[in-house]
């Protein structure tokens, strides 16, 4: 049959076919003017079921029917409590808690509704501890070095130490196989459970990095102060020639020590004030991780081999590269505000 609309409605085997979209418009424009549903099927030419199926879920808001859920939505919501009281709890001990109050459902479901409150389980990064003092120095360092220029960044030498592996990190070489290949020795990746590191101190500015100090023994006081006099000035002559910088270290003990502090005094070089346990703040971390990913696809044998490759990728990094990482500062600085004095995600690499 066709109507003044131009519309033919069919039927399927008995069965009222989908709606087109002309048929929805016809149905929507007489459903407006206060037709009835006989004329309006008449005319959008399909079974007056179909007119009042399509009214009645345009109505609801309903968009199709389903399974009736088994969980409401005030059950919900205190599995949302749940997850916001302690994310770190796994998904075993979300559905035991929840279901101990009564609710009937399944340890899928728990794991839907979960990932409907936009929830995804991932690895937690790992980050300094910092107590409520901390945060508070940490905010006001922000606030005071917020508007710093460029120009201020660039005379600063940032310092920091970082550890290297001969296997190091999860990456590497993925491996195509068949079902029962696990352990056929083609497949397997070997491991070790103590392997080969160096312990690395560098430092860097605006103008590029300077040399690499490769750690022996345990970092203290006297041993730092070997590493100032044997790496961190040359470092500053290469980069700031004449011209005056200021030092940037952490709070580690061999860094505060009182001899260490003599030692800078008597060499007439300056110290930026530095906040605790504050990596996010430190350039140098992120430079870290570039060296680290550039690593990726070699594979040293040993630890001449990984010196000798740390030290090819260090020297190729850009003098371009480092200013890049200074004139971001401004990010974290911001970030730390924002946060309060809390650890944030500007720079993310791994020590």
């Amino acid at each position: 049959m066709v109507s003044q609309f131009g519309s033919v409605g069919y039927t399927i085997m008995g069965k009222t076919a989908d709606l087109t979209v002309v048929q929805k418009i016809i149905i929507d424009t007489l459903h407006k003017e206060g037709k009835p549903q006989t004329f309006i099927a008449k005319e959008a030419g399909c079974s007056q079921s179909a007119v009042s199926k399509h009214v009645n879920r345009k109505l609801s808001g309903r968009k199709k029917c389903g399974r009736k859920r088994c969980t409401t939505n005030r059950e919900n919501r205190s599995l949302m409590r749940i997850v916001k009281q302690n994310p770190l709890k796994n998904l075993r001990e979300l559905h035991k808690e929840w279901t101990e109050v009564g609710v009937k459902a399944s340890r899928a479901t728990t794991h839907r509704r979960v990932k409907e409150f936009g929830y995804s389980c991932r690895i937690p990064l790992v980050k300094p501890l910092l107590n409520h003092r901390q945060h508070q120095r940490c905010l006001t360092w922000a606030k005071e070095k917020k508007n710093w220029t460029v120009a201020q960044w660039s005379k600063v030498l940032f310092s920091d130490e970082s550890k290297f592996c001969i296997l190091f990190g999860n990456q590497g070489p993925r491996v195509w196989r068949k079902g029962g290949e696990a352990h056929s020795p083609s497949c397997l990746k070997s491991s070790v459970k103590f392997p080969q590191s160096v312990m690395i101190w560098g430092a860097m500015s605006s103008a590029g990095v300077g040399p690499l100090c490769f750690l022996k023994t345990k970092v203290t006081a006297p041993v730092y102060q070997e590493i100032l006099e044997h790496f961190m000035l040359p470092s500053a002559d290469q980069l700031f020639e004449d011209a005056d910088f200021i030092f940037q270290q952490d709070l580690a003990a061999a860094h505060t020590a009182k001899s260490t502090k003599s030692w800078l005094n008597d060499h007439g070089v300056g110290v930026l004030d530095w906040p605790a346990n504050s990596p996010d703040l430190n350039p140098i971390g992120n430079l870290w991780g570039i060296v680290k990913r550039n690593m990726r696809n070699k594979r040293p044998k040993n630890v001449d081999e990984l010196k000798a490759t740390v030290k090819e990728t260090w020297a190729s990094i850009p003098p371009q590269q480092c200013h890049k990482l200074i004139t971001s500062m401004p990010r974290p600085i911001e970030a730390v505000i924002k946060a309060k004095g809390a650890p944030t995600n500007i720079y993310m690499y791994s020590k």
